[in-house]
């Protein structure tokens, strides 16, 4: 009986974090808009240029997709700091690929990218659901040693635009309709991402292990496997990421994406994927990861100094962070209420 009760409560909190998550997102999607009307009011070119329209949408595709499996990961009460080393092995992978074999088909070279992101997902996820050591750990000594991989890999080699063909290239900066392909393509998977943990029972599962991994477990949730599964989605999202980046950027090197596990984190955070797991959604974690990236752009323009620039994100993480604190907090007096009147 008690176990019914936990899972209930589990499901209660996901379901009014859900709804009242709408106007979390609809606040996140308002600070951007603001964002971007005081670059453009500052500076219209901005947004009323070619490069400006471009970049707005184009920029921020990489890391959208490393935040969606981010924001899957954090959903079960665990996070994995190791995308950016991911990010930064397979942008390399993919431009060594064609360098040293000159001819070899783009699909192949993208699929083998992607699987070698699921394949160091794969590793951290079973560290942490078999070994049961925290994610934090795991995922700390890993973002050490795929960083470390990349470095012994790279040397002082980097891969340059001439390396790649030029058909990749233009991948990373194809349009459709004025809309960045690669874009399109994240905002696609963002989607699929979406339906899943909405409407498939192994999605909604992830919640429910994050809301209370010990009430999941006494209930018979496939707790290690979902838990093995959010790291292999969030190893091969990064995985594509590194595809992404190699088409977007053209040059790569070992320092490539250095650092953007914390942004992939923090934009997850400030969009609403609670860092103690079991609530928010990938749509809020998309718009943080395009409030952080369109910051970066906007701040500058608008006279804002580097260090402002920092402190404005890390204020904003901080005030995610005690929102959700807050709403948990309210949510579970109500709970007991409820329970008390019953």
């Amino acid at each position: 009986m008690t176990t019914t009760i936990d899972i209930s409560a589990g499901t209660s909190r996901v379901r009014a974090f859900l709804s009242g998550g709408r106007m979390r997102e609809l606040g996140i999607l308002l600070a951007l808009v603001l964002v971007i009307l005081a670059a453009t009011l500052t500076n219209p070119k901005f947004l009323f240029s070619g490069d400006g329209w471009r970049d707005l949408l184009l920029t921020p595709a990489p890391l959208l997709l490393v935040t969606i499996g981010q924001a899957f990961v954090i959903i079960t009460r665990n996070v994995d700091i190791s995308v950016g080393s991911i990010v930064g092995l397979t942008a390399y992978m993919t431009g060594w690929l064609f360098a040293t074999f000159p001819g070899i088909p783009i699909p192949l070279v993208v699929l083998a990218s992607v699987l070698f992101g699921a394949l160091l997902g794969l590793v951290n996820g079973a560290l942490v659901a078999f070994a049961k050591v925290p994610a934090m750990v795991i995922t700390l000594g890993t973002l050490y040693a795929f960083r470390g991989i990349n470095v012994l890999w790279t040397g002082s080699n980097r891969i340059n635009p001439s390396d790649m063909p030029k058909a990749f290239l233009a991948f990373g900066t194809a349009q459709f309709l004025t809309i960045p392909v690669l874009t399109i393509v994240a905002v696609a998977v963002l989607v699929a991402a979406a339906w899943y943990l909405a409407n498939m029972r192994s999605g909604r599962e992830l919640y429910a292990i994050g809301s209370d991994p010990q009430a999941a477990n006494l209930y018979g949730l496939k707790t290690t496997r979902r838990v093995l599964t959010a790291f292999i989605v969030s190893g091969t999202l990064s995985g594509l990421a590194g595809v992404f980046y190699a088409a977007r950027y053209g040059t790569v090197d070992s320092q490539a994406a250095m650092g953007w596990e914390f942004n992939a984190i923090g934009a997850a955070v400030i969009g609403g994927v609670a860092i103690v797991g079991g609530v928010g959604t990938v749509w809020g974690a998309a718009i943080g990861a395009f409030l952080l990236m369109t910051i970066n752009r906007a701040l500058p323009i608008v006279g804002i100094p580097d260090f402002w620039q920092q402190a404005v994100v890390g204020v904003l993480i901080i005030g995610a962070i005690v929102l959700d604190r807050v709403l948990a907090l309210r949510q579970k007096r109500r709970l007991i209420e409820t329970r008390d009147n019953a």
